[in-house]
């Protein structure tokens, strides 16, 4: 079956500046693995600068990655999963993105 790779960039730090508690990092991790059986975590942080409203951000976030097959019920957990981390992070927007794995 064709795989899909599922890529998350998570805040490191509210938009007020306070870090996010551990503890949610722990929670998205122990739900991808319980439902996946993996995941990946890249250990550098990924700076991004984006403009909502007028208002300049400038993030630096954590990438999760999480390889499946490439399913609709797998697809459809990740679109309720996104707005899950939208309200466990606090966020506007947390990226998700998604694309078909060839794995030599």
């Amino acid at each position: 079956m064709q795989r899909r790779r599922y890529e998350m960039l998570l805040p490191l730090k509210y938009n007020d500046g306070r870090f996010i508690e551990d503890e949610k990092f722990h929670q998205t991790r122990e739900e991808l693995i319980e439902r996946f059986d993996a995941v990946s975590i890249a250990s550098g942080a990924v700076h991004g600068i984006w403009i909502h409203d007028g208002t300049r951000y400038e993030d630096e976030t954590r990438r999760i990655v999480v390889d499946v097959e490439d399913t609709p019920e797998n697809r459809e957990f990740f679109l309720i999963f996104k707005s899950s981390l939208c309200e466990r992070f606090d966020q506007i927007e947390i990226y998700v993105a998604s694309f078909p794995l060839d794995i030599l």
